[in-house]
């Protein structure tokens, strides 16, 4: 499918463009590039002196961003869980926003070619940057039915998980499981009751495609280096379109957002330790308009936090709840 016949609408745009509080003059990144939706309306809102740092792992969506034809923008193929590196190769050592939209975008599930959905049939790969790591279909050629058990029932948040399991590995005795119809026709046959509004492979497929991306380990990964390299006022803003991911980012925030205290207790008021971030207003969905025009939009939320001054040590990030804002 052309590139030109996939389009991609960004979700919650204006309000996550008007969350960063966007400075003319600053230097933000755009994490999630897509087809670059965000990205453009951030570089409206820049002067000759702002700029712009946008990151991709989807070759496509890097070959999509060069068509901005922009001195204030730059592309980086990588994933955002490569944010500092990206940022040192760029000569940026902070930054005044960051935005990341989070999970899978309309081109990647509308090209039947990536196998990311079971509406057309396709090689079952899911992988946002297919030249690295198994695809769908290798991993499920060699997952235990445990294995399978816990990923679709983990990741998938799916209750006939064991019974899709135990469908998966005995359709691959018979022929490997390639193409996503293959997939979705075993799924199907294996869920006993179907949610109204909701085709039964659904959560099977997100449970692979988190898997086979990564996906919650990149989340987790980005967290800390986005807040060690916003400066202060900086404003992180973050789309999470189900509740891992989304869950990762709230307790990451509510936990930065309380002061880390140090091992040396009791303290004075006065001597209580800066948070390192403020949680600006409420978590944000889409209007009623949004969802009526784009559906994908229904389960997107936007959450966004602001640098305080406070100096950042590596070490706090593990003293915050330790291990707790991740699972």
């Amino acid at each position: 499918m052309s590139q030109a016949a996939i389009t991609h609408r960004p979700v919650l745009a204006a309000e996550a463009i008007d969350a960063l509080a966007l400075r003319p003059d600053g230097t933000y990144v755009d994490g999630t590039f897509g087809r670059g939706g965000h990205s453009r309306l951030i570089l409206e809102r820049l002067d000759a002196g702002g700029r712009l740092i946008a990151l991709d792992r989807d070759p496509d969506a890097v070959a999509a961003a060069h068509g901005i034809a922009d001195a204030r923008f730059s592309i980086t193929h990588a994933p955002f869980s490569a944010l500092a590196q990206a940022l040192d190769a760029k000569g940026v050592a902070r930054a005044q926003g960051m935005l990341f939209d989070l999970g899978v975008s309309s081109p990647q599930l509308d090209d039947p070619a990536r196998g990311f959905s079971f509406r057309a049939d396709g090689p079952l790969d899911m992988r946002m940057d297919p030249s690295q790591g198994l695809s769908a279909a290798d991993w499920l050629a060699t997952a235990s039915e445990a294995q399978l058990r816990e990923v679709i029932g983990g990741y998938g948040e799916e209750r006939f998980a064991k019974q899709i399991a135990a469908a998966l590995v005995a359709a691959r005795r018979d022929a490997p499981i390639r193409t996503t119809r293959q997939l979705a026709d075993l799924v199907g046959a294996a869920v006993r009751t179907r949610e109204p509004g909701q085709d039964p492979a659904t959560r099977t497929f997100q449970a692979l495609r988190i898997l086979v991306n990564r996906e919650l380990a990149e989340v987790s990964l980005m967290l800390p280096q986005a807040i060690e390299r916003l400066a202060p006022g900086g404003r992180l803003a973050v789309i999470a379109f189900h509740s891992l991911e989304d869950r990762i980012v709230k307790r990451f925030m509510q936990a930065c957002a309380r002061p880390v205290l140090p091992r040396d207790l009791p303290l004075r008021a006065s001597e209580l330790p800066q948070a390192l971030l403020r949680i600006v207003g409420k978590p944000v969905r889409p209007a009623r308009a949004e969802t009526a025009a784009n559906p994908r939009a229904r389960s997107a939320v936007l959450r966004v936090a602001e640098r305080t001054d406070a100096p950042f040590d590596p070490s706090l990030i593990n003293r915050i709840e330790p291990d707790a804002w991740r699972s």
